[in-house]
């Protein structure tokens, strides 16, 4: 590449419709609840077509929440775990995006949950990119990484008369998403 065309900014923003925001929490300690959100949105910028350094930025509704129980997803946005109506957003902010091999890299940011921002570092397998049916140039990209619930202020639990907790405080991310080159 030359130096005028890793100056030119890139911009790519997440396709909804072939994207998916995934969550898992271990339930009882013997099963998995799996939540996804229904409503969110993304966007990344790259230098021209290198993806390394890209600032990237995400943001999910919280009362988008869906674990295919309506009750559960209640009690998910009151104020026991996100608090919907005093924080209706999760936001994350890229620090870095590091290149580790040809299609692995660690994506580190800022998320915050309920008003609580930390660092987090996920990793990232790039699919590739490649142009659609309608000239689109799209780009795909696996996420997955860990947080702890309660160091975002979802601190709710309750333990079983056998002394089992009901929910993790682990979560594991799952996201694969699709994004979309803006001309």
């Amino acid at each position: 590449m030359n130096a005028m065309s890793t100056d030119v900014l890139t911009k790519w923003t997440i396709d909804p419709t072939h994207s998916e925001i995934l969550f898992k929490v271990k339930h009882l300690v013997i099963s998995t609840v799996t939540g996804k959100f229904n409503e969110f949105d993304g966007s990344f910028e790259s230098k021209g077509d290198d993806l390394e350094e890209a600032h990237i930025s995400f943001e999910a509704n919280i009362n988008s929440i869906d674990t295919n129980n309506e009750d559960r997803d209640t009690h998910l946005k009151s104020d026991d775990f996100f608090n919907a109506d005093e924080h209706p957003k999760l936001t994350f902010s890229s620090t870095s995006f590091t290149k580790k091999s040809d299609s692995e890299y660690e994506l580190t940011g800022d998320l915050t949950i309920r008003g609580t921002t930390k660092e987090v570092s996920l990793d990232v397998e790039y699919g590739g990119t490649v142009e659609d049916p309608y000239g689109q140039t799209k780009a795909g990209f696996e996420v997955n990484g860990k947080i702890n619930r309660k160091e975002f202020g979802l601190k709710w639990n309750a333990v079983t008369e056998a002394g089992s907790v009901v929910v993790s405080e682990e979560v594991k991310l799952q996201l694969s998403v699709q994004f979309v080159k803006q001309a």
